[in-house]
């Protein structure tokens, strides 16, 4: 898995998010809780990039595994709170599961390669 493709797909996601909250009111917590794990994602990805040696790519890539489990965690909140509509949610949560897969399936590679 070429690592460009990643970043790309989470940054995209970073903007999905940040549009996403946008239309969040009253719900500041939540709101900026989701905005930061969903933009984290993305942001640890690029860091990964930059790592000092293959234990700190992983870690790094592990780091934005952590942050897709807690994104995933507030829109599950935000959905069963009806803060947000189920089918955005549906959508969004989909693709935050294919950045989680494609991070499991990155970290799983690294080590490997680690042998």
């Amino acid at each position: 898995m070429a690592e460009n493709k990643l970043a790309d797909i989470s940054t995209e996601f970073a903007v999905k998010i940040l549009k996403l909250t946008d239309g969040i009111k009253g719900h500041y917590a939540l709101s900026n809780q989701l905005e930061r794990s969903g933009t984290s994602i993305g942001a640890n990805i690029r860091e990964a990039k930059y790592a000092h040696s293959r234990a700190d790519f992983i870690a790094k890539l592990q780091i934005a595994l952590k942050e897709c489990y807690e994104t995933e965690y507030w829109l599950e909140i935000a959905q069963k709170s009806a803060i947000i509509s189920g089918d955005a949610v549906k959508m969004i949560m989909r693709e935050c599961g294919s950045i989680r897969r494609m991070l499991i399936s990155s970290i799983n590679t690294a080590k490997d390669n680690m042998k």
